[in-house]
């Protein structure tokens, strides 16, 4: 195993940082800047509960709850929907966690932690992938909450709101709608992450209060759970079901493979390891199997009390008699998607488009480009339909990032044994530089992983019989696939690296040739 360097202070629960004087090195640096900086050790002091907030906020919001609600509507019952989703959530903690590592330890945030393998150009291919999603996510979020208010404001104003002039496919005050709650939230994002910290830890107890609202009201209208759970599922538990299991479970995985990545955004806060696994083994699968079965009840009580299955809980919400109980529940659901949108959709594209141009984008600045390619995406398209969302959006990305993921637990757990050179990911003179800043091993693993991923992709805007057919089977495991795939490739690219790296490092030096570094 190469000596830790000279540079990193290794404290006694294994966290590592750099002395004051090596970070004020680096600052000339076009690959520094202040919000991509290792952490000190002194700043990192998120708690458990920090993470558990963290997980309440990004869980509870109008997308989770429509991603369970959208189960109920393919033709799940509750049981099957439940299972779905917690074996999704189970699995997905597990690459999740071994991301989230890095950050604790060396308080960098993902695209830095990507530069180990990708190059520190190369990190820009997954950072940018994993920040155009981010964008497509964060419109989606704000999309749902300017619905809300749409309703709420609908139900205060009239029908002179609710059915106010058709412009480009919907009414004006809902475009309107839209506008005002994307502007409320990039106030928040432009004060920086303290700000959104401050606002995770209070309104995190405040999320489940407008769900469990709706829940409650639907229960008293159907006459309590026995009806609820009574209610048969169309698929059965016959291959129709199984067809559909496994696309539903890779959609599940999706919906938080962004995060299984990017943890490191928020783990290098962190004031100890044990503190962010706790928080987060606490926090995503309680909050989220939570958030499923009250979308799930909530769901199933709507079609028997409206013959139909209403997935958008704002349009459920529309359907209540009682104005009070719409109001109050959508004000609920609104700080929950500003609370989930901030922390999953904004924090780290913001960090991932600082890292593409880090002299010339700050995090506010990233923040303000993820607002508008959110809206440039068009998101009313992609949550317009269950199918669309689950089989295309979902599994078409959730393969792509399972690529990616493939590389960094391959890379810092298998290659180099969590053992990172820190100033070495700021400087083109360092061991990451590679080839003119860029891995080709993880490269062609990410595309060798990605293509058995999604190459069979059907469906939605796919080919019936998929992109590449002979590869259709595999889409249905999309995720799976292409993280295995590129864990693989990747593994097997790269060992011989790790004994050269250890060479290098027993020898004194880390430095390359310099006429192979272009600046």
């Amino acid at each position: 195993m190469a000596p830790t360097p000279a540079d990193q202070r290794v404290h006694d629960d294994g966290r590592v940082e750099l002395d004051p004087a090596d970070v004020r090195s680096l600052e000339g640096s076009r690959f520094f800047n202040e919000e991509l900086a290792p952490v000190p050790v002194e700043k990192r002091t998120w708690t458990t509960y920090n993470y558990f907030a963290l997980w309440m906020g990004m869980a509870h919001n109008i997308p989770s709850y429509a991603l369970a609600a959208s189960l109920i509507a393919l033709g799940m019952n509750w049981v099957q929907a439940l299972i779905t989703i917690t074996i999704g959530n189970i699995v997905v903690l597990a690459p999740m966690l071994l991301n989230s590592h890095a950050g604790t330890k060396y308080g960098i945030p993902f695209p830095v932690f990507a530069r180990a393998f990708y190059g520190l150009r190369g990190a820009n291919l997954a950072a940018l992938l994993r920040a155009f999603i981010a964008c497509g996510w964060f419109g989606i979020q704000t999309w749902v909450g300017g619905e809300a208010i749409y309703v709420i404001l609908g139900r205060l104003l009239g029908s002179w709101w609710r059915d106010s002039a058709v412009v480009a496919g919907q009414h004006w005050t809902l475009w309107l709608s839209f506008v005002v709650f994307w502007i409320g939230q990039m106030l928040i994002i432009w004060r920086g992450m303290e700000a959104v910290r401050r606002f995770e830890n209070w309104t995190a107890p405040l999320v489940s209060v407008g769900f469990l609202i709706m829940l409650g009201y639907v229960l008293v209208k159907a006459g309590g759970f026995g009806p609820i759970l009574s209610e048969p599922g169309q698929l059965g538990w016959g291959p129709d079901f199984w067809k559909v299991f496994a696309p539903a479970l890779m959609a599940m995985i999706a919906f938080w493979s962004t995060l299984s990545l990017n943890m490191p955004d928020f783990t290098r806060f962190g004031g100890s390891q044990r503190k962010q696994v706790r928080g987060q083994i606490l926090g995503l699968p309680t909050t989220m199997t939570f958030i499923a079965i009250v979308a799930i009840l909530t769901t199933s009580g709507g079609k028997l009390l409206y013959g139909e299955e209403l997935w958008d809980p704002s349009k459920l919400a529309d359907k209540f008699a009682s104005p009070i109980v719409v109001v109050v529940a959508l004000i609920a659901l609104v700080l929950a998607t500003i609370s989930a949108n901030l922390a999953a959709n904004v924090v780290s594209p913001s960090y991932d488009f600082s890292n593409a141009f880090p002299k010339k984008i700050t995090f506010a600045v990233g923040g303000g480009i993820t607002g508008v390619i959110g809206i440039l995406i068009q998101p009313w398209r992609l949550y317009s339909d269950p199918n669309i969302y689950i089989f295309a959006w979902l599994g078409f990305y959730g393969g792509l990032l399972g690529a990616v993921a493939g590389v960094l637990v391959a890379g810092y757990w298998v290659i180099n044994r969590t053992k990172l050179r820190l100033k070495d990911l700021y400087t083109p003179d360092g061991v990451y530089w590679f080839t003119g800043g860029w891995n080709w091993r993880a490269l062609v693993a990410t595309l060798v992983g990605a293509l058995l991923a999604v190459g069979g992709a059907y469906g939605g805007p796919f080919p019936a019989d998929g992109l590449i057919p002979f590869l259709k089977p595999l889409y249905d495991y999309n995720w799976v696939v292409g993280l295995v795939g590129a864990f693989v490739v990747f593994a097997a690219l790269s060992m011989p690296l790790s004994t050269t790296k250890e060479e290098i490092s027993e020898r004194g030096s880390s430095r390359p040739d310099p006429a192979a570094v272009d600046g």
